[in-house]
Parts: structure tokens; C-alpha cells; sequence
């Protein structure tokens, strides 16, 4: 028993840890896409993934070779790639794999044959995902074709981490605006308590596959405004977008915020029947007047994560 409650928890740990970073499903990225090309023709195969691992599916950040954006968890040669984060995967031929031999990816159209993944590992420990390539036809990589995939598996972890960091400081700046010291705007609201609530357009990379990626980016342009239009006048409450995301965070002053989130949720419902598109949100309050901002955040990202594991255990069922 101690034992599959200690696999537990390292999977909510490392799905917590994926979450983030706010990368699935969110618009491609030229960066990415360059990494693929290069794996490619580094490894001299047809196909080449970044892929992510997700709740019950792995979905590409990027892909060369493969119209497909995501299969299923239990089908994919990086969730087993995952379970040795320290070092490349290899398997030369899968139909001599007995993990893989009756895998649909091998049996059915992609045909897999060779499979190469290096693991993308967080610098706290936790592996979210591989760089990895794929061909149709039996085969080994070089050394340096090895060295050179898990220098590209590197790369694309820097990468994530420089666009965290930039989330992070653009978040701080907002956060810190939003939540100054205690001023006179409005007599009725307590600005030593506040939420921070999160709201998450859900399946953004589908939405540009569909509208194209300008349309995309103003239908999150759309929810910031519609939730702004949302908040209480002269409450001091404030909503901003992070560039390039799929996220708006709001800011709400007071103890009861219960009529105000209500609010903001009716704003949602709209903004869902307008689009088509698929809205989740966490929250937290402050729970001490001297509780920082960023603490609070973190919290209504753990709660939207939770939001989350609900939401596609549902489409799962």
C-alpha cells in the first residue's frame, strides 16, 4: 500500500508541475517548431515530437512529420520514457518490444517501428515530457545522434523554463499593482483581504487549428474584456492577461467576494455560449492581512490544476 500511494503522489506531483508551466494546449511557437526540424534531420527520421505529458494523453508542443496534436496516455512511448528521467529511451524495433508490440501506434496507420525519447525533467525533478523522434522503419542512433537529442531535450526545458520566468515577472508586476499597500478607494471594502481567481481558456491550440491563431488570441482578448467589464466599480478589483496565454487573472478586494465571482462566472457562461470554447477557474483567498500576493496565486493555480484533473476525468469517462 505504501508503495502505490508513494507512485501517487509523485504523479500529482509531476502533472502539478507540468500544469505550471501552462503550456498544453496552448498556440505553436516558432522556437519549438525549430527544435523538431532539427531533431529530424539530426536523427535522419520522418517524425519528431515535443510532447508533454498530460492527465490521460501526451499532447505535441510541437511536431514535424505527424498531422496528429495528441494521443492517448496509454499509448504513448513517452510515458514510458518518462519513468527513467535520466536518460535517453531507445527501442530499435517495437514489434521485438513486448511493451510496445501490440501498442495501436505500432499495429495501426503511424506504424511505429523506432522510437528515440529524451525525457524533458523541471529543475525540481519532475519529468513533464521528451524531445523525441520516430521512424517507420527499424534502425539505432549514433552516439552523437544521442548526445545531440538529449542536447535538444535541454534546449527545449531552457526554453520553457525563460518563458515561466517571463510569466512569472510579467504575473509579480501585475500582482503587485493590483495588490498595494491599503489605500481609501472605497470606505465599504476591506483591502487587507483580497482573491486571486484565475480563468483559463480551455483547448486554445484547437481554437487556432479552427479560427487561426490571431483569431485565437483576440478570443482571450475577448474574455480579459468581458471580465473587466465584470468587476465592481471603484472596488480597486483589477483583471489582467499574461502575453501569449490563455489565462486572465483577476484580483478582488474584500472578505465577501461570493457576489463578485458570481459575477465574473456570469461574464463566463456568456463568453462560453459566444465561442463555443471551454472556460475553467480556480480561486483562493488571502487567509492573513499580511499573506503575500504570490503565496495566494499559487494557491488558486493549485485550485484550477484541481479544476483541471475534474474537467478530463469527465471527457474521459
Amino acid at each position: 500500500m505504501e508503495e502505490c500511494m508513494s507512485v501517487f503522489v509523485d504523479e500529482l506531483a509531476r502533472q502539478r508541475a507540468l500544469d505550471t508551466y501552462h503550456l498544453v494546449d496552448s498556440l505553436p511557437e516558432a522556437a519549438y517548431d525549430d527544435i523538431t526540424r532539427v531533431a529530424s534531420a539530426l536523427c535522419g527520421v520522418p517524425i519528431a515530437l515535443i510532447s508533454l505529458i498530460d492527465r490521460d494523453r501526451q499532447w505535441f508542443k510541437a511536431r514535424t512529420g505527424l498531422a496528429a496534436t495528441q494521443t492517448r496516455r496509454d499509448e504513448a512511448f513517452c510515458d514510458h520514457a518518462i519513468r527513467e528521467p535520466d536518460r535517453l529511451m531507445e527501442v530499435p524495433d517495437a514489434l521485438g518490444d513486448a511493451r510496445f508490440v501490440d501498442n495501436p501506434l505500432v499495429t495501426g496507420e503511424l506504424g511505429i517501428r523506432f522510437y528515440a525519447g529524451m525525457p524533458l525533467v523541471t529543475p525540481g525533478g519532475a519529468p513533464i515530457g521528451t524531445v523525441c523522434v520516430i521512424d517507420r522503419e527499424p534502425r539505432e542512433l549514433n552516439e552523437a545522434q544521442r548526445e545531440g537529442l538529449a542536447s535538444l531535450a535541454r534546449l527545449t526545458m531552457n526554453l520553457m523554463e525563460a518563458r515561466h520566468r517571463e510569466r512569472e515577472l510579467e504575473r509579480a508586476a501585475f500582482l503587485a499593482s493590483a495588490v498595494p499597500e491599503p489605500v481609501p478607494v472605497a470606505p465599504s471594502i476591506d483591502h487587507s483581504a483580497f482573491t486571486v481567481a484565475i480563468f483559463e481558456v480551455q483547448d486554445l491550440a484547437g481554437a487556432g487549428a479552427r479560427l487561426g491563431e490571431r483569431a485565437a488570441e483576440r478570443v482571450v482578448l475577448d474574455l480579459e474584456n468581458a471580465l473587466h467589464d465584470g468587476l465592481r466599480p471603484g472596488s480597486g478589483d483589477s483583471a489582467s492577461r499574461a502575453t501569449g496565454s490563455a489565462e486572465v487573472i483577476v484580483v478582488l478586494h474584500g472578505k465577501d467576494v461570493g457576489d463578485a465571482l458570481q459575477r465574473l462566472q456570469e461574464r463566463v457562461f456568456a463568453f462560453e455560449r459566444e465561442t463555443g470554447l471551454h472556460v475553467l477557474s480556480g480561486h483562493a483567498d488571502s487567509e492573513a492581512a499580511n499573506e503575500r500576493v504570490e503565496s495566494v496565486f499559487l494557491r488558486a493555480d493549485i485550485a484550477l490544476s484541481q479544476q483541471k484533473d475534474v474537467y478530463w476525468a469527465g471527457l474521459t469517462s
